[in-house]
């Protein structure tokens, strides 16, 4: 097995930063109830304290009141544990989290912290790397180790400290990773029975939880209506379970959809639009609906599709057109004529060559603090509806703000490829 010393990294300094720029920069992204405005001063947010504040975008009713109550005992109303401990949660401000992980004490076995190196699609250049798996605990699939160790996204005391974690840093919001039941991603085994601890632990930090749909197999218009209805009748009636109020007044569950793109706009239409085959509109799975912008010719299809608004994911600046801070203005404005939401998404850095270890030009280093700085600042210039983070814990591409420490000395497949970068 691979050994390394572990370094501690400049954490705490950048969690300091980042409360800083919640507290003082983003003023305008308070929670309901403090009678602060909306993002940028736009608009002024919901009163009601279980709400989060308001968006733009798509008018169409839902009425929360009609959808049915979860299968199964409800959690009762817990306090926040000690009360004022933490800055106020802002419900304006998301973080993409990951609940994949998985460990020999809670699963059985390591899960994604063995995450393969993968190929290059030129076997000339995938010739020049090695291939495997790294072999966790002390070798994981990724350029930083987690000061919590090679844990498990079901165990109780992982989650509660991701939640202190999260309150820390002020983020009202997490965006759960999320596959139908019994459907994975490549590396992982099926994670949506982990929903109910997270939700139980986001209500006694007062943490609100949205999903963030995946590219699962099968996805099309009528899949995704079986997924949205299957999460709000399953989740919907949680009091940590996320809603946004609309301009219309209307509290609209909240889904982001990752590489939407992958769906014609044709298809998309049939879940977003009035008439649509399966469409969710005006009906208890409404919804507020976010498509992933990756190039700028998507614009158009995300408006016909009746997407309520989009977001850029992507921590790497210059990597794609809608992850590049130089065209946030433009995006803004082409949200703004249409009547959608724009979500900015911003990140600490990235460095994913652990798993790829060819792909050291879209490296983004942190620079203690200030890449993450000049991204929120990027962010906020736009007056954006929402700023969400990439990521809390996505830790095979180095996004994650979870506190971690660096991995020094490595030998074995993790110390060649981080020789291969030196």
């Amino acid at each position: 097995m691979a050994r390394f010393r572990r370094k501690t990294c400049v954490t705490l300094a950048g969690l300091v930063l980042f409360i800083f720029a919640v507290t003082v920069v983003l003023k305008s992204l308070r929670p309901e109830g403090s009678g602060a405005e909306g993002v940028g001063g736009a608009r002024p947010h919901a009163r009601q304290e279980d709400t989060p504040p308001p968006v733009g975008g798509r008018t169409d009713p839902g009425d929360p009141a009609r959808l049915r109550r979860p299968a199964g005992p409800q959690p009762d109303p817990e306090p926040e544990p000690t009360p004022g401990r933490f800055p106020a949660p802002n419900y304006g401000l998301h973080a993409f989290y990951y609940i994949w992980y998985g460990s020999p004490q809670f699963d059985g076995k390591y899960i994604h912290w063995d995450h393969p190196v993968l190929p290059h699609w030129d076997p000339k250049v995938a010739a020049a790397y090695p291939e495997g798996r790294h072999s966790p605990p002390e070798d994981v699939g990724a350029n930083f180790y987690p000061a919590l160790g090679a844990y498990s996204s079901r165990d109780p005391a992982v989650i509660d400290a991701h939640m202190q974690q999260l309150r820390t840093a002020a983020i009202g919001v997490l965006a759960v990773s999320w596959y139908p039941p019994g459907m994975k991603d490549d590396n992982g085994e099926p994670t949506d029975d982990i929903v109910p601890l997270v939700l139980a632990a986001a209500h006694r930090y007062q943490v609100k939880v949205a999903f963030h749909i995946e590219p699962y197999k099968g996805r099309d218009d009528l899949s995704m209506y079986n997924s949205v209805k299957y999460i709000i009748e399953t989740y919907g009636e949680h009091p940590a379970f996320y809603r946004h109020r609309t301009r219309g007044g209307k509290l609209l569950p909240l889904f982001y959809v990752y590489d939407s793109y992958l769906l014609s706009a044709e298809r998309w239409a049939g879940l977003l639009k009035d008439g649509g085959r399966h469409s969710v509109r005006n009906s208890p799975f409404d919804g507020v609906f976010l498509a992933l912008l990756v190039e700028e010719a998507q614009q158009g299809d995300i408006a016909a599709a009746g997407f309520d608004g989009l977001y850029t994911y992507f921590a790497t600046n210059g990597f794609s057109y809608g992850s590049s801070h130089a065209n946030w203005a433009a995006v803004k404005g082409f949200c703004e004529r249409q009547g959608l939401l724009f979500v900015p998404s911003v990140g600490p850095g990235y460095t994913d060559t652990s798993v790829r270890p060819w792909n050291a030009q879209n490296t983004r280093n942190r620079i203690h603090g200030r890449y993450y700085e000049t991204a929120l600042g990027a962010a906020l210039e736009t007056r954006p509806d929402v700023v969400s983070i990439t990521s809390f814990n996505e830790w095979h591409e180095g996004t994650q703000i979870e506190r971690a420490q660096h991995q020094t000395g490595a030998t074995g497949l993790l110390g060649f490829l981080l020789n291969k970068l030196e």
